[in-house]
């Protein structure tokens, strides 16, 4: 299962959607649910993110 969740069309897609949901989300929601659904999508875009980056710098120096 861990292979799947780290595959890159997996990343690409948890990293874009988390994104627009997290930048999105304050203006749908009101108030500090708004802000904490933000936080929290924004917290999983960046892990995604930078798994993404990890694997790159990865594949750089197997290279």
């Amino acid at each position: 299962m861990k292979a799947l969740l780290s595959s890159k069309p997996v990343l690409w897609f948890l990293f874009l959607f988390n994104l627009v949901v997290a930048a999105a989300a304050p203006f749908v929601v009101d108030g500090a649910q708004g802000v904490a659904t933000a936080v929290g999508m924004g917290v999983v875009s960046l892990g995604a993110g930078s798994a993404l980056l990890k694997g790159r710098k990865e594949g750089q120096h197997a290279v």
